[in-house]
């Protein structure tokens, strides 16, 4: 029998690399610094087991409810952020991606981001037949000179990016460049996705203006419940000017008529609990101490093997390789039962890396296990033969 013919879209679209290996990080016996997990053991319990509680006094929470979100959780977070702007909830920030992907862009339309990038935004913006441009992530931002190349040059409608802690390199935008960011996008009439899923997981320094807030021009700005409430529960946000926000609604309409119900009312009944902002700070707290520990490890056992910069808060370090083909390491630490993504990853499909690096999760593993995780990738390191 003739099988149906997959859309050019979705063969062009290469599959996560991470969601892929989930399966094998599943094995009782692997230790994963893959995942961007968040601690299951931290997740707030008491505080959700009494939202879930309130949940049944609430009956019509579990019928069809507005495509915009609850009510009350959007007037939430608008207060939260003293914004004059609309928002939407969406299943998870990654839905915002794909809805405003999906509103604005036509095949072939251009799509910045910094090289390396989130690889579930190059998904998307695959997905949508976009062309995807690159300007190099320095430690403070992007390369300011390529980035008006870029904007200069070609014909760019959507700059995606991640300044707070930025997925996978852990850099975090200085203010000058925040600012200077915002002035070129107005300058060449190019919108901006802000995607801040790590903001409120800062271990040290004061918490810088987002760039959203400094732009004059089109921005959509992107948040997050899953690192600091839970994942599993698939509620983010995307706030932005009502004219730009409507046409993400006509789509999410189209996609699956609104988020969960009583996920949103279980998540506002979190944040909104009394002792929220009390896990928010054991949660900062325990991440911090785990960060500095993978750091202090790969800088006693691996310095000739790695080169990496601590960052100021976020899920990873980022490492890059002098002497080691990443896929190759990447494969040796599967066969000693440590996994970590290699840097490839997060380059378009059709870029080649500038460099070679891994990624490195701190957030997932208690301190001992880090230090078992270390000791393996050490002797995968070992096994691998060095680039000539």
């Amino acid at each position: 029998m003739a099988m149906l013919a997959v859309s050019k879209r979705v063969k062009q679209t290469k599959p996560s690399y991470i969601r892929n290996i989930l399966k094998v990080t599943q094995q009782a016996d692997m230790l994963s610094l893959a995942g961007g997990l968040p601690d299951a053991e931290l997740f707030p319990l008491d505080i959700l087991k009494q939202a879930a509680d309130e949940l049944a006094q609430q009956p019509s929470i579990f019928q069809y409810g507005a495509t915009e979100g609850l009510t009350a959780l959007r007037q939430w977070l608008l207060e939260e952020n003293g914004a004059a702007e609309e928002v939407l909830i969406t299943t998870g920030s990654q839905q915002a991606l794909d809805l405003i992907a999906r509103s604005y862009l036509n095949p072939g339309d251009k799509v910045l981001c910094e090289a390396p990038s989130y690889l579930g935004a190059l998904q998307v913006f695959d997905l949508a037949e976009a062309k995807i441009h690159t300007v190099i992530a320095e430690a403070d931002g992007p390369n300011l000179a390529q980035l008006e190349q870029q904007l200069a040059n070609y014909k760019i409608k959507l700059f995606y990016t991640v300044p707070d802690f930025q997925n996978p390199s852990g850099h975090c935008w200085s203010l000058s460049k925040r600012k200077a960011v915002a002035s070129l996008l107005a300058k060449y009439k190019v919108a901006l996705i802000e995607d801040a899923p790590y903001r409120q997981l800062r271990y040290q320094g004061e918490p810088l203006p987002t760039v959203s807030e400094l732009s004059s021009y089109a921005a959509f700005h992107l948040g997050s419940f899953s690192k600091i409430a839970t994942p599993g529960m698939r509620v983010g946000y995307v706030r932005a000017k009502q004219a730009l926000l409507a046409a993400l609604i006509k789509v999410k309409q189209a996609s699956d008529l609104h988020t969960a119900q009583p996920m949103q009312l279980m998540l506002l009944a979190t944040v909104r609990h009394p002792s929220f902002a009390e896990h928010l700070d054991k949660l900062t707290n325990t991440y911090r101490t785990r960060r500095d520990y993978l750091a202090e490890l790969l800088q006693q056992q691996l310095s000739d093997e790695l080169e990496f910069n601590v960052p100021q808060g976020g899920m990873f370090i980022w490492a890059r390789l002098p002497h080691h083909n990443a896929m190759s390491l990447a494969e040796a630490a599967l066969k000693q039962k440590v996994a970590i993504v290699p840097g490839d990853e997060f380059w378009p499909s059709n870029h080649t890396p500038d460099y070679q690096a891994i990624r490195l999760n701190f957030t997932g593993l208690t301190e001992p296990q880090l230090e078992q995780a270390v000791s393996r990738l050490k002797k995968a390191l070992q096994q691998c033969s060095p680039i000539k």
